[in-house]
């Protein structure tokens, strides 16, 4: 089980053979690697699967391979298309690969057992992240320099910075604390996957997705994908191009979890420095269980905060959609509701 979804196995995969399954999509939410938070936002589940569907059936119009296999329509229980669904789903069936334990001790861990256990059926342990610009407060502006992709400064300027070419990076999926990384360490993390196929798929996703995001008025920031390695050919996995995984903005509002996880650092800042403070004390301890370490824990949300997020979620799907799966206000009037928390 994830933090916001749950996992369903109908067929173990094999060494050689895939497996199936599906995502449960629950309304719990996440920020700050926390976990499960102290409240749900109705309807998020459901918007994150509507979404996650459109765009996996985009990719596969466009030839790129992926795990997906449709979705459960609540109504009949039979996997269908998106299109074939009258009520919003919340279950997609997908293709499953294997994922090995990943030993470790501390913060040192053993790829080379991962991958040995692995096989030529694994899902490749690394996010592949992609920026279509870089705003203030962005963890690339305090890791790198703008020379290193390219761009023509001596410094990060003060705003916003579009990028006119993605900057695409790799980080880890399965460290407690994940990590960036160079493209030699991300190569050999990669294990059989090539890695300029996994930077390929993640331009490809970046564009399609961004594409149909500029249809629906919204602006695709940045985001991050997740592969499956199988028969020698890279596969799109997890879920894609969602309010969750991407951030998307409207009219320059966030209509992402990050709203929300902005609105944490304004009401509840003690937390959110204890999260930090966690991390960094995990980090010079050299263990992986940071969470142990916090001294706080986050507060509920006010109703009215979990409404404006639930409408939040609910009117970005029926935009990026482009059909009225959720009854919800227009995109416009719920992005003025969180404009004002």
């Amino acid at each position: 089980m994830t933090s916001v979804k749950e996992f369903r196995v109908e067929r173990e995969p094999t060494a050689t053979t895939l497996g199936r399954g599906s995502f449960v999509f629950t309304d719990d939410y996440s920020v700050f690697d926390w976990g499960k938070m102290p409240d749900e936002i109705p309807d998020k589940g459901a918007s994150l699967c509507a979404m996650g569907a459109f765009n996996f059936e985009s990719l596969e119009d466009e030839g790129v391979p992926t795990h997906y296999r449709g979705v459960i329509d609540p109504d009949t229980d039979e996997i269908v298309a998106l299109a074939e669904t009258e009520d919003p789903p919340t279950e997609m069936a997908i293709e499953l690969t294997q994922v090995p334990d990943l030993p470790h001790e501390g913060r040192d861990y053993d790829y080379e057992a991962y991958h040995e256990a692995a096989g030529d059926n694994y899902l490749i342990p690394l996010e592949v992240v992609f920026r279509n610009s870089v705003p203030v407060g962005s963890s690339l502006r305090r890791r790198t320099d703008p020379a290193d992709h390219g761009l023509d400064f001596a410094e990060w300027p003060e705003g916003v910075v579009q990028l006119e070419e993605p900057i695409v990076e790799f980080s880890t999926k399965y460290e407690e604390g994940d990590r960036y990384l160079s493209r030699s360490e991300a190569d050999r993390i990669a294990g059989l996957a090539d890695i300029e196929e996994l930077e390929s798929v993640a331009r490809e996703v970046n564009r399609v997705v961004t594409e149909r995001a500029a249809e629906a008025e919204l602006v695709h920031e940045d985001g991050k994908i997740e592969c499956c390695y199988f028969d020698g050919e890279v596969r799109v996995a997890d879920v894609v191009g969602t309010f969750d995984e991407n951030r998307f903005t409207f009219h320059g509002q966030q209509v992402s979890k990050e709203f929300v996880r902005q609105y944490h650092k304004r009401t509840q800042p003690e937390w959110v420095e204890a999260v930090e403070a966690a991390k960094r004390e995990a980090k010079e301890r050299n263990v992986a269980d940071w969470k142990s370490l916090c001294e706080a824990s986050p507060e509920p949300l006010d109703d009215g905060v979990i409404e404006a997020a639930r409408d939040l979620y609910a009117a970005g799907t029926n935009a990026y959609v482009g059909r009225e799966l959720f009854d919800a206000p227009s995109l416009e009037d719920a992005v003025a509701v969180v404009r004002n928390l």
